[in-house]
């Protein structure tokens, strides 16, 4: 039997969000949690079998992974019968680009390494409208400084920069990401001078300043977008009170939870202290 192995990180955005999507540039990494897929080809089997493990999703995120091999099954000669293993530590629908890294990982799993076109187009059909940033940084699992309209450029990070850090869960949000997207964009001319300080902390972040006086401001201003929930801004707080700092890594919420929260101080115990026994944390 031949069988297939892919991985593809999550995302992790520093500095960025909506801000990209006009035209403004952000910076993003690649998380150690991830996507592993496994395709075990069996032509005794009559279809494909689904085997996902680890952190699973509903019925939705079935009907997305389905989509995706459909997809490959365009390409011609390609039929695949056979198991196809999830083995997913990445948290679904909270901000990390869960559905890009499926993406990807399926597409490289079925369709080899060297299908980035075809993967470019599963994206844009699987998430109309996204900015880029999330395909980019995955793909290549590295960091990434990224504006439309400019070649993406992989850049280099100080090993330490996240060091201590932590990922916390909040929930996920009741609003997917293009209904948040739309309700930023049509406020787009009010915060203009909000994008602008985000750019701005991308341009700080790649000239090596302080990342957690970045990550406080830039959290101040995804507060002006109006992406954290009251819950969220509260967590955050508390973490600044000690000295640390946060921000959501995603597209956030306007009610329910923000998705995941990046949160960075020089004393990973007091962090851990410091966040309530209702969000789980992660390790970078």
């Amino acid at each position: 039997m031949d069988k297939h192995e892919a991985f593809a990180p999550g995302k992790i955005i520093l500095t960025g969000e909506y801000a990209v999507v006009f035209g403004f540039p952000g910076i993003a990494v690649p998380s150690s949690l991830g996507m592993k897929i496994t395709f075990t080809k069996d032509l005794a089997r009559p279809d494909l079998t689904i085997d996902w493990r680890g952190i699973r999703g509903d019925d939705k995120w079935m009907e997305y992974l389905h989509d995706i091999v459909e997809h490959c099954q365009k390409q011609p000669e390609k039929i695949f019968n056979g198991t196809l293993t999830i083995e997913n530590d990445l948290p679904l629908g909270k901000g990390m680009g869960s559905s890009t890294s499926l993406v990807v990982a399926v597409a490289r799993c079925l369709l080899g390494e060297d299908c980035k076109n075809k993967a470019t187009e599963i994206e844009d059909a699987m998430n109309p409208g996204h900015s880029g940033i999330d395909f980019a940084v995955i793909w290549n699992a590295q960091p990434v400084f990224f504006q439309h309209e400019h070649p993406l450029e992989l850049i280099t990070l100080p090993e330490d920069l996240l060091a201590g850090s932590l990922l916390i869960d909040t929930g996920a949000p009741n609003e997917t990401t293009p209904e948040l997207v739309s309700w930023v964009e049509e406020r787009r001319e009010e915060l203009k001078d909000t994008f602008k300080i985000i750019g701005n902390c991308t341009e700080e972040l790649k000239e090596g300043k302080d990342i957690k006086e970045i990550i406080r401001e830039h959290h101040q201003a995804q507060k002006a977008l109006g992406i954290v929930p009251k819950d969220v801004q509260k967590l955050i707080a508390s973490i600044e009170e000690i000295g640390g700092s946060a921000k959501i890594i995603g597209a956030g919420g306007r009610t329910g939870g923000g998705g995941m929260v990046l949160a960075l101080h020089d004393d990973r115990s007091a962090l851990q202290n410091a966040i309530p026994e209702e969000f789980p944390t992660f390790d970078l």
